[in-house]
């Protein structure tokens, strides 16, 4: 969202007037005098001597070519009920939107609604308050009556009109938001592939660029190289589309969770949701697998893996593994390299098995040089995989959940207001590449699902978030490399 442009902020009270015809008044000279009439009541103004009984001839006079009036005048004459309270109002203009402030007074209504929606290019808001500054700002016109003012606004043309009103407790304030928005537009790049640009409402506006492949007409792979980082369209020379995939360790570029390339295993799991396809509808979930290890003489062991620790816990991430009471046997390769009292740094290209000090069956078992192999097996084995996460949609239901991935609640991998990155699908087999202007995955798990998405999980956010199509950049407007992407090609 871009800063606020100020145009306009409080008037003074001397500059605190209204223009007459807002009022209902008709207004015409007779001899020397102004005429200020609605219905039976009728002022005049002289000029020179000032207002005429039974009117304070003190009181400022009109103003303007357009005849505004004081507000003191307009209660002396009884046009404003003396239980009508003002409310002075401030507002700020920027290219995408107008916000209205009331400043409210310490006595007077202040049930006002909070509310929001969209409309074909007009709005009109009614505040139960005498406004005595209106500012003049295009588009913008006021009416007043007995019971209030109605504030009616027409938005730019050729642009989508979204609204909401909220009030503030501390000072009183009451605000009120126009936004001024483009329409979608749409851009077919390929046949059956469309690429989407578009606003959804959140309350505020937020701004989606997606790539929509029609069912069937499209084919997905995971692409990039452990261990390495480069642009996406390094990653997927003549790809149609490309997006940024799953986390890695910043340090050593370590993808962090499941990654499977036509079937073999680049990566193993992690503990969170993975996207996982065999050619076709790709389907989002914690995978389910069984680990473990093997030694030299043939026998395995059971193990947890990452984020499901057991007894025997496999570490495959660098970093800090093994808790303590525990010792940490790291392996390179196959190869036992050392046993150390937990916890140890893991190195890349290491991992670990971590079991509890003292355990007979592994205390002094395995020497520098021994032989120890992790595997793990997924049920059912899939061609393609990528971890992620969070999951965002599940049966076209938002079932945003971090908690149950292992995310803690002040992460900033779901705390953090940035850009977002998504692979979505519907039940009808539409396939959506999705980047998301500055959000939280919880406030795009519900577009998503509002939009029509029967799956969807998060992909890696922030920097990384990045669509590409045809090689060049398309949203955002900075590129990151990465270390993983999927891409996509027509069939």
């Amino acid at each position: 969202m871009r800063r606020f442009l100020v145009l306009a902020l409080f008037s003074s009270l001397a500059m605190a007037q209204v223009p007459a015809s807002w009022l209902g008044l008709e207004v015409y000279k007779q001899e020397d005098a102004l005429v200020f009439q609605k219905g039976t009541m009728r002022i005049r103004y002289v000029p020179g001597l000032g207002w005429t009984a039974p009117l304070d001839p003190a009181l400022p006079p009109p103003s303007g070519p357009d005849l505004r009036l004081d507000e003191r005048v307009l209660r002396a004459a009884g046009l404003i009920p003396p239980s009508l309270p003002s409310a002075r109002l401030r507002h700020r203009l920027a290219p995408d939107r107008l916000r209205l402030v009331l400043d409210l007074p310490p006595k007077g209504p202040r049930r006002l609604p909070r509310a929001e929606g969209k409309s074909p290019g007009w709005f009109t808001f009614f505040a139960p308050y005498f406004i005595p500054n209106p500012p003049s700002v295009k588009g913008l016109s006021f009416r007043y009556d007995e019971h209030g003012t109605e504030i009616y606004y027409l938005a730019p043309d050729d642009h989508t009109y979204y609204w909401r009103t909220f009030p503030l407790d501390a000072p009183p304030r009451y605000v009120m938001d126009a936004y001024f928005l483009p329409p979608p537009v749409i851009k077919i790049v390929a046949p059956g592939f469309e690429l989407r640009r578009e606003y959804v409402w959140t309350p505020e506006p937020l701004q989606l660029v997606r790539l929509v492949a029609a069912p069937g007409t499209w084919r997905m792979k995971p692409v990039g190289s452990p261990g390495k980082r480069a642009r996406l369209s390094e990653l997927a020379p003549g790809a149609l589309a490309a997006i940024n995939g799953g986390y890695y360790d910043p340090k050593t570029a370590t993808p962090i969770g499941l990654w499977v390339v036509d079937g073999v295993p680049l990566s193993l799991p992690y503990g969170r949701s993975a996207l996982m396809w065999d050619g076709g509808l790709p389907q989002a979930a914690v995978p389910d697998f069984e680990a473990w290890v093997e030694t030299a003489d043939g026998k395995r062991y059971r193990v947890g893996l990452n984020r499901w620790p057991a007894r025997l816990t496999a570490h495959t991430l660098p970093g800090r593994v093994g808790r303590k009471g525990e010792n940490v046997i790291v392996v390179e390769g196959d190869r036992v390299h050392h046993t150390y009292p937990a916890p140890v740094m893991l190195e890349p290209g290491q991992w670990a098995l971590s079991y509890p000090h003292g355990d007979p069956a592994w205390t002094g078992r395995l020497k520098p040089g021994d032989r120890l192999s992790l595997y793990v097996n997924l049920d059912p084995p899939v061609r393609y995989a990528l971890e992620a996460g969070p999951l965002l949609v599940q049966a076209g239901r938002a079932v945003y959940y971090p908690a149950a991935e292992g995310f803690t609640a002040n992460a900033p991998q779901i705390t953090k207001v940035t850009y977002q990155s998504a692979v979505a699908w519907t039940r009808e087999g539409e396939l959506w590449f999705v980047v998301s202007g500055k959000t939280t995955p919880g406030v795009l798990a519900k577009q998503l699902a509002s939009l029509g998405a029967w799956g969807a999980i998060r992909m890696d956010s922030g920097g990384s978030s990045q669509l590409y199509l045809r090689g060049s950049l398309v949203f955002p407007e900075r590129e990151r490399p990465v270390v993983s992407g999927l891409a996509l090609w027509p069939r």
